[in-house]
């Protein structure tokens, strides 16, 4: 299995690598580092100090890891933090967003060899895989090279799920080489075992992503920043966060349809993506509006829409608005992450298309937080602000249902713990992953 695997990736790498390259350098000016990418230049280990090794894809992950990290190093400064990304995007991250991190770096391809450089000169006690990173030879040599493996934040997704069932006696030589599943809901757990992962190697430990630490705004900041943003201190805003393509025309729908019995409502447009930002500033023309990119916005400029053009923002304008709308899901993308809103106490919107978010915003409707629009007139509705005082209560149940949802944390911690405690012997051992739930 692992020596056709390893062809397959080769040839697929050989055709797809000089193109990605070549775009990665010409488009953005950035290096693929096969240095790394190759287990040619690798990390350096202290032979005196218990070493981790934290692997996520991308910014997301990244993200969700976030707290996690910082705890891990206040627990444990001896331990020596090693943090790897497969994006170049999440690398980037990394870097501005984790402290306390020994090395980041690229994981290498997952061929025998370049993997199995790396794990000789980490030597981690623990390697943690957020989400879904099956990747056969890391988990293959990590396995020979008695490193426990740790799956934090795991989730099976629909796609997921379906490909490994059709997979499923490859996929079952995967799971004995994964000492711990820590998944965020109960039918994560579910999926797993129906894929023959042993009941004893999975746990429900909560999202990671529900660990939410961001800056508090006081009243007097938000006032600051309406009046930085030339917003009326009384103007009522809507900021739609994360929006994909095709989802912009339906705002601007529902935007103007309001706009018609209140001109004291606002919209504040986060694509996505940055390079979309002249088509949808482009609409909002088109669409009669006076539009501002965030960017080029000049004291006592005025405007409907505010098209935020910035990288790393949007969790401060999460903090200003008056009810949020996140995108992804009104075209069938999967949605986003509808927790930052929620932190700041914010009514949540999201359209019918959240499957990649399900469990969350299955609860944030249940429990009143958050309310799905499936049309234009529901997208009017929300910028109408006709019951305020019901917007406010909702705002205040998202923040309550999030609360309620946090403590993967420490779950995801006093795991690592254990297993950091307790030296790995070659081949599969199930002693931890019967242990408490912690």
């Amino acid at each position: 299995m692992y020596i056709f695997y390893s062809f397959l990736l080769f040839f697929a790498l050989a055709a797809l690598l000089p193109v990605y390259a070549f775009r990665l350098r010409l488009l953005k000016g950035e290096s693929l580092h096969l240095d790394q990418r190759l287990g040619l230049r690798r990390p350096r280990r202290d032979p005196h100090r218990q070493a981790i090794w934290i692997h996520a894809v991308s910014v997301g992950e990244v993200l969700s890891l976030q707290n996690l990290v910082q705890q891990l190093r206040a627990r444990h400064p001896s331990w020596q933090i090693f943090f790897s990304t497969l994006t170049n995007s999440g690398y980037r991250m990394a870097r501005e967003k984790l402290k306390g991190i020994d090395e980041i770096f690229f994981v290498p391809f997952d061929f025998g060899w370049s993997v199995r450089r790396v794990l000789k000169a980490i030597r981690p006690s623990v390697l943690v895989l957020a989400e879904s990173e099956f990747w056969p030879n890391l988990l293959r040599q990590a396995r020979r090279h008695s490193t426990s493996v740790l799956v934090a934040n795991g989730r099976v997704s629909d796609r997921s799920f379906r490909r490994y069932r059709r997979l499923k006696p490859l996929a079952a030589r995967l799971w004995p080489s994964v000492d711990l599943f820590l998944v965020q809901t109960e039918q994560d757990r579910e999926r797993l075992e129906a894929l023959d992962v042993a009941a004893s190697r999975v746990r429900v430990s909560g999202n990671l992503k529900t660990e939410v630490s961001l800056p508090e705004l006081k009243p007097a900041e938000i006032a600051r920043l309406k009046k930085h943003l030339s917003l009326p201190a009384k103007g009522k805003v809507v900021v739609a966060g994360s929006t994909r393509q095709g989802e912009e025309e339906s705002l601007l729908e529902g935007f103007r349809r309001a706009r018609q019995k209140r001109d004291d409502v606002y919209l504040i447009l986060a694509p996505r993506q940055l390079d979309r930002v002249p088509e949808v500033e482009k609409a909002c023309r088109e669409s009669g509006y006076e539009v501002c990119r965030k960017t080029r916005l000049r004291p006592g400029k005025t405007w409907d829409v505010l098209v935020l053009d910035t990288m790393g923002e949007l969790a401060r304008f999460y903090a200003l608005c008056d009810a949020a709308f996140v995108g992804g899901s009104l075209v069938p993308w999967g949605g986003h992450n509808i927790l930052e809103p929620a932190f700041y106490g914010k009514p949540v919107f999201f359209g019918p298309h959240m499957h990649n978010f399900a469990f969350l915003a299955e609860t944030f409707v249940r429990e009143g937080g958050g309310r799905i629009v499936q049309n234009r007139e529901d997208l009017a509705a929300l910028f109408l602000f006709k019951n305020e005082r019901s917007l406010k209560a909702m705002g205040r149940r998202a923040k309550q249902t999030l609360v309620s949802l946090q403590g993967a944390t420490s779950r995801t911690i006093q795991a690592v713990e254990r297993f950091m405690d307790k030296k790995r012997e070659p081949g599969p051992s199930t002693s931890l992953a019967q242990g408490g739930s912690g």
